[in-house]
């Protein structure tokens, strides 16, 4: 056998494998072999059926078995002992003559090589690092958010200021039957409202969702109706109205501490606020870090340049699925996931060229958090360390949940690079504000 490796350019090569008779005559004769052993051909005995006649049945099938066996381990070992970076897989090259009557045979594989290049981390426009804090305007809301979660409800018979309304949104053109429970507070425009305030349980209202609530997402959850379908949306709907309540605050005192946060754990209005602002920026630091995260990505792949052998891609992307694509769908496709493979083999070149490796305790470690974080969710604080465990190795057998947290942990390990060695300018500022600059 023989293995030769022809570079066309930086990115794109060939591969020849030159199979000879001598490389797979031998295991053909041994599996030839077992099968007259137990083939049953009427007129023989078991295991005396002529070789002639089993070669003449199953000789070819067999070869060309063994031929394909031989191509695929021997191009792996090549590929592996040559340390060869490609992108997807090698692609067999057509052969029209192929002819296999013959003793000798020669295959050809293109190959996508990865390019070769530097990850340069110091922008030089500085990336912006978040630091979100919660102001007194949003603890304030959050104080009486929770005085209201704790609060009695008060039946009402008319629509008025501060009430909740439970009803029905219907329009049967766009197939919307939704339950929904909205605030009077968030209705938006005079109009509007005028046509909720004083109508009563059993009244049907007809209602534009053109500008309706004060946020878009309101909309989206009131009527049921998707992100994508959601903008813009300006059709009527009836409303019918089956409930009118009002919160009336629970008061600021103990009782409602130790509902909220458990015994003892908060004795005051300021500690209460403390534990919201403290609980709150955590969340909003998680946020952050992730916005962080996708902006340094963005930077990288926009200022790292390197090609990529694309017209390999493309071919390689219209075989790889379970269904072929045409040459413009690969296209297309290609076009859809170039990004996310640029970003790919940077994120890689920045793990190898800074050691940044994973081993296997840290993503038990790191699955034992995520589990532990989930369980507090409902309460479990302290579990114990084998119910731990146990959960923990249930949750990385499942392939996609492993894969899935090995992703968050790069990406954790990543960030930390990231904050230790770029320099970012640093901006604070409240909850809406980041909204408002980041998702514009």
């Amino acid at each position: 056998m023989n293995i030769t490796k022809e570079n066309i350019d930086n990115l794109n090569a060939v591969v020849k494998v030159e199979i000879s008779a001598a490389d797979y005559q031998e295991k053909v004769a041994t599996i030839l072999q077992d099968y007259r052993k137990t083939a049953n051909v009427p007129g023989f005995r078991k295991g005396q059926v002529p070789m002639g006649m089993i070669k003449k049945q199953y000789g070819k099938s067999v070869m060309i078995d063994e031929v394909n066996k031989l191509l695929q381990e021997s191009l792996n070992k090549f590929l592996t002992e040559e340390k060869l970076d490609i992108l997807g897989n090698p692609l067999p090259k057509m052969q029209d003559d192929l002819n296999w009557d013959a003793e000798d045979y020669a295959f050809e594989f293109e190959l996508g090589l990865a390019p070769e290049f530097d990850v340069k981390l110091d922008a030089k426009k500085k990336i912006t690092q978040y630091n979100i804090i919660a102001d007194d305007e949003l603890l304030e809301k959050e104080v009486e958010n929770i005085q209201k979660r704790y609060g009695k409800i008060i039946p009402k018979e008319t629509v008025e200021d501060d009430v909740n309304i439970a009803g029905t949104f219907v329009n049967e053109e766009k197939e919307i039957n939704k339950k929904s429970t909205i605030s009077f507070d968030s209705i938006k425009g005079k109009s509007n409202q005028k046509k909720l305030k004083g109508a009563k349980v059993g009244d049907v209202i007809e209602l534009k969702t053109k500008g309706l609530f004060d946020d878009d997402h309101k909309l989206m959850g009131a009527l049921g109706i998707d992100h994508d379908a959601i903008h813009g949306l300006d059709i009527v709907v009836q409303f019918t109205i089956e409930e009118i309540n009002m919160t009336e605050l629970s008061e600021i005192n103990q009782e409602l501490f130790d509902k909220v946060f458990g015994p003892d754990v908060v004795k005051s209005k300021e500690e209460l606020v403390a534990k919201i602002k403290e609980d709150a920026e955590k969340q909003f630091k998680t946020q952050a870090d992730q916005q962080l995260l996708n902006d340094v990505t963005e930077y990288l792949v926009e200022n790292t340049k390197f090609d990529l052998p694309a017209e390999f891609l493309k071919k390689w992307i219209a075989v790889a699925g379970e269904n072929p694509m045409t040459p413009e769908q690969a296209s297309e496709e290609y076009e859809k996931s170039e990004k996310g493979l640029r970003y790919q083999l940077i994120e890689g070149k920045v793990l190898k060229d800074n050691g940044i490796k994973l081993d296997y305790a840290e993503l038990q470690e790191f699955a034992k958090g995520f589990v532990k974080a989930q369980m507090a969710q409902y309460g479990q604080l302290n579990p114990e360390e084998k119910e731990l465990d146990d959960i923990v190795q249930r949750v990385l057998s499942n392939q996609d949940e492993a894969k899935r947290l090995q992703e968050q942990l790069v990406s954790k390990k990543l960030l930390d690079f990231y904050k230790e060695n770029i320099t970012f300018k640093v901006k604070e500022l409240n909850y809406e504000k980041f909204v408002k600059e980041v998702y514009k």
